[in-house]
């Protein structure tokens, strides 16, 4: 078998539920969020063996993989055009991989399962038939834990950073602004500004600085206007993958406002 090439870690933004895949008003908002993902796959050193998705719509006690061979899709977004409950990502699970993810999180002493039932939500497919649209990579979702606790998410980064040298593309889907009542309130602006920019500065410190940073995150510029109280779920899948940036450097690859709030993205070398 042929040596595998080292796969960089990413932080996207998912976008609003099936926002990539329907019109929209004004009709241009998702485009440049699209475009984005769209220029991830052309970036890589090489098409990834498989693909870690750790997902802010699965939250569970302990971290936990999807197992199955053939996930189903779960369509976790309400209110949306019927067509986007026929959307379709048949991409393969890897139940090697996942037993061999929840073998490293229990190595590192946190406690892990897999879940042969768990399919992909829309926190996976959706970013992935952007990025991926053949749907040829295997692909195991991952959970974030009930307590959002971020050390504990850095921790687990840690612990699964060797699997890019192994060909796997780790990736958390999430927003770096979710305040729900906050989209297109031009007050937020300034708000989402301040926090997206406290971001971008801690991604890009040496890795102990920037993960003793995101671990206080709550510290950060308007931290809790971005993410109310128990819903930083969107925040967290960044703490796992900035675990699994270990030593490696961390950048800003995307940046724009959308819906008058300040949304970037992050890579991992």
């Amino acid at each position: 078998m042929p040596q595998a090439t080292k796969m960089p870690a990413y932080y996207l933004p998912h976008g609003g539920g099936p926002c990539f895949f329907m019109d929209w008003n004004p009709s241009d908002t998702w485009d440049g969020m699209k475009a984005f993902l769209e220029s991830i796959a052309p970036q890589l050193p090489e098409k990834p063996k498989a693909i870690l998705v750790v997902t802010a719509h699965w939250l569970a006690p302990a971290f936990t993989v999807s197992s199955g061979e053939n996930p189903a899709l779960i369509y976790d977004y309400y209110g949306f055009p019927p067509h986007t409950y026929q959307l379709r990502y048949d991409a393969p699970g890897d139940p090697a991989l996942a037993a061999e993810i929840v073998r490293r999180l229990r190595a590192a002493g946190l406690e892990a399962n897999e879940d042969p039932q768990y399919g992909f939500d829309h926190g996976v497919f959706i970013p992935l038939k952007v990025m991926f649209p053949e749907a040829d990579i295997p692909v195991v979702a991952m959970s974030v834990r009930h307590d959002l606790d971020p050390a504990m998410h850095i921790k687990a980064g840690r612990a699964l950073e060797s699997l890019r040298d192994e060909g796997v593309l780790i990736v958390g889907s999430g927003m770096s602004f979710h305040n729900m009542r906050a989209y297109g309130d031009p007050r937020f602006t300034p708000i989402s500004e301040a926090f997206d920019a406290w971001l971008a500065e801690s991604i890009v410190a040496p890795a102990n600085e920037r993960e003793a940073r995101l671990a206080a995150w709550e510290q950060a510029p308007n931290a809790r206007l971005c993410h109310p109280p128990r819903a930083e779920e969107h925040l967290v899948p960044l703490f796992v993958a900035a675990g699994a940036a270990g030593e490696g450097a961390g950048s800003r690859v995307y940046a724009q406002r959308v819906m008058q709030t300040a949304i970037s993205g992050f890579r991992f070398d």
